[in-house]
């Protein structure tokens, strides 16, 4: 499963990143913070929390507003 994280200009394409590579990264450190865009679909975004609680880890998971508009959010994922 590919997961797109967040832009950090509004106008350029988000990155892509799959499950696995998240899990690697995860292995490597006693915790880390991912912000993904708004362009995953609140079900894959379920499946990643769900795949990562079921491999063992606490994750914190929430959508943050940055602006008054509908379509300025993203999503934050902390997992440790």
């Amino acid at each position: 499963m590919d997961i797109l994280l967040a832009r950090n200009e509004i106008q350029e394409k988000p990155k892509k990143i799959s499950l696995t590579k998240i899990k690697e990264e995860l292995k490597d450190s006693t915790g880390k913070i991912y912000y993904f865009d708004r362009d995953n679909s609140h079900k894959n975004m379920m499946a990643l929390v769900e795949s990562l609680e079921t491999s063992g880890y606490n994750v914190n998971f929430r959508e943050i507003k940055y602006g008054l508009g509908d379509e300025e959010y993203m999503y934050e994922l902390h997992a440790l």
